[in-house]
């Protein structure tokens, strides 16, 4: 993906918009060369809380885009303006990858983008989506959906979940976990994560589990068990689960098999290991092992993975 458009108009929220620049805008062609040219589009001066921007062009120019992003507005109880639909519809008829983060998917939904599809937003404003356009499938319980060339996230964090989705598809894991790192956040949280858990994933190391992350981590390639990581936590397997709960959202065996399955991706993307020797080495075991859960995770063997991602590199 080459230019990213970023839809902006009046009462937009800066905190999606301000993720999106951030992930899209920065120079980071020393990751990945050329990396994407930003552009931000709006009907003209536009206004959000106490800010004001200056687009650097009109909405026209959003079908000349490679990939659109909307941002959230703030109020969902109005129907999107018009010129901003309509844009975002020609730019998608003009063959654009369009994101939404957070209420954007009420644009898309005007648009006409979700009809058919699966998608989401805020969760406080998912049954609202869902009563004023009764032919999208909205999804209240995760982090984002990726319908392919429609994409859309929930809100805040999972705006940044979706953007550094994004660039997964486009660059690989190893530099979109490498963009997570410069802006100290997870480098990964799957879209089906449900949007509400009880604490979010924390950016500083003042949690309980802080240190067996990255003991973790750096242990892939062995058999850890739960007794295995509840030992060096040195609490019960029971009170490691609530931690986890509490912290990521999910169990200590899903986050071991999510890493495994992150380290898997970046091997296939990085080195031509055999399957088995990744196997070996993000301690799956087994081909057929790997196979099994690559498979059920990503969507596609891993042989199709390395393939894919190598002729995505090549073109």
């Amino acid at each position: 993906m080459g230019t990213v458009a970023l839809a902006v108009t009046d009462g937009m929220l800066h905190f999606e918009l301000s993720v999106a620049y951030e992930v899209f805008g920065a120079d980071l062609s020393r990751l990945a060369d050329p990396w994407y040219s930003v552009t931000v589009c709006g009907p003209g001066p536009v206004r959000f809380g106490r800010f004001r921007m200056e687009p650097d062009h009109g909405l026209d120019r959003l079908p000349y885009a490679d990939m659109v992003i909307v941002p959230g507005w703030a109020d969902v109880d109005e129907e999107p303006p018009t010129e901003l639909v309509d844009a975002v519809r020609a730019a998608h008829e003009a063959g654009a990858r369009v994101a939404s983060l957070c209420t954007g998917a009420f644009v898309l939904a005007a648009a006409g983008l979700l009809d058919g599809r699966r998608a989401t937003t805020h969760w406080a404003h998912t049954d609202v989506l869902a009563a004023r356009y009764p032919r999208v499938e909205v999804d209240p319980d995760v982090l984002y959906v990726d319908n392919g060339s429609v994409l859309t996230s929930a809100g805040k964090a999972a705006a940044m979940d979706l953007c550094l989705h994004l660039v997964r598809l486009d660059h690989g894991s190893a530099v979109a976990n490498t963009v997570a790192r410069r802006l100290v956040v997870p480098p990964h949280r799957a879209g089906g994560q449900a949007q509400f858990v009880t604490a979010p994933v924390p950016a500083q190391d003042d949690h309980p589990l802080a240190a067996l992350f990255p003991w973790a981590t750096e242990r892939l390639d062995q058999a850890l068990t739960v007794e295995d990581l509840a030992r060096r936590a040195n609490m019960s397997s029971r009170n490691l689960g609530r931690h986890f709960r509490s912290v990521t959202g999910t169990t200590p065996l899903q986050w071991l098999l999510t890493q495994r399955i992150r380290r898997a991706q970046e091997l296939l993307e990085t080195t031509g290991d055999s399957v088995d020797a990744i196997a070996e080495a993000t301690g799956m075991g087994t081909a057929t092992t790997l196979r099994r859960h690559f498979n059920r995770t990503i969507g596609v063997p891993p042989d199709t993975y390395r393939r894919t991602f190598r002729s995505s590199r090549g073109r």
